[in-house]
């Protein structure tokens, strides 16, 4: 358990009512399990009330226990194995229909995301990545998809964008040997973070390259050397990484850097038109109507 917690726990443990030392035990032995109950659920689990769970919380110095739990969750964002996570999923959804509750966790991370994320560090990263000499992408595991996706769409507006292959940290740095202060590198990684990620944020920063990070959290171990954090939520319990959330703000960064660079995208765009017809990249479908 994390060691501040466990602080506040053990400086007030002499002071406890009985219940509240069933509450304290019980959170120590299943900290993840508790991040997701509700103060009814925890105390129907331990045998206590509802508002013992809460003066317990008050006890040992949080606001309430929305805020106790806000902070174990940050404790376990990045600890919580596959088999953790498949439990807890299972025991969050119940009886709920599976398709209905996928579909509000996700609207929840959405608008949570828009509400959380910096407008100022979104508009002040594509400053930096429109003016750089070259464009890196690091991501790895699930969220190379996204960087897959951001290179795609990058690579038609800019000539020097690099998705940087995360095969070892070796290739990572010898793919990045060159850059300089006239670049920009754009880091994706949501927990579990990657670690080679990370060390090549460092080491970028180090060159004096731009950084921007594309995370869910401010202590994530890529924000720390970030010029620009882009924070978008994901649901740090689900059996599968849910990445809707850093790809709609994803889908915002192309746009807004689209824009930016209107007059020079449109000549490109209609180039590429024109290559895919002539070439039959796509499969024309004919009009139903007709």
């Amino acid at each position: 358990m994390d060691n501040l917690l466990e602080a506040r726990i053990q400086r007030k443990a002499m002071e406890f009512s009985k219940g509240q030392k069933k509450i304290a035990a019980y959170i120590r032995e299943n900290y993840d399990k508790v991040a997701f109950m509700t103060a009814s659920k925890l105390g129907a689990t331990v045998g206590v009330s509802e508002s013992t769970v809460v003066r317990f919380a008050t006890e040992i110095g949080y606001d309430g226990y929305p805020q106790l739990q806000q902070a174990i969750q940050e404790m376990i964002r990045n600890k919580l194995t596959m088999e953790q996570r498949m439990n807890v999923t299972a025991a969050r959804i119940g009886d709920s229909d599976v398709l209905d509750y996928v579909f509000n966790q996700d609207i929840d991370v959405i608008r949570r995301t828009m509400e959380e994320t910096s407008h100022e560090d979104f508009y002040r990263a594509v400053d930096a990545i429109t003016a750089s000499r070259k464009i890196y992408i690091l991501a790895a595991r699930s969220a190379l998809a996204l960087g897959t996706f951001l290179f795609n769409y990058l690579n038609m507006l800019f000539e020097n964008v690099l998705l940087v292959q995360s095969t070892s940290e070796g290739e990572i740095f010898e793919q990045m040997i060159h850059l300089n202060e006239n670049d920009t590198v754009i880091g994706i990684s949501f927990p579990r973070y990657s670690r080679k990620v990370a060390h090549a944020m460092e080491f970028a920063h180090k060159q004096g390259a731009k950084v921007v990070a594309i995370t869910d959290s401010n202590v994530s171990p890529i924000a720390e050397n970030a010029d620009f954090t882009l924070l978008a939520h994901s649901d740090i319990a689900s059996i599968v990484d849910s990445l809707c959330a850093p790809l709609s703000l994803i889908n915002a960064l192309i746009v807004m850097i689209t824009i930016k660079k209107s007059g020079e995208v449109k000549q490109t765009f209609q180039k590429l038109e024109d290559i895919w017809d002539e070439y039959g990249v796509y499969e024309k479908v004919e009009d139903a109507g007709k």
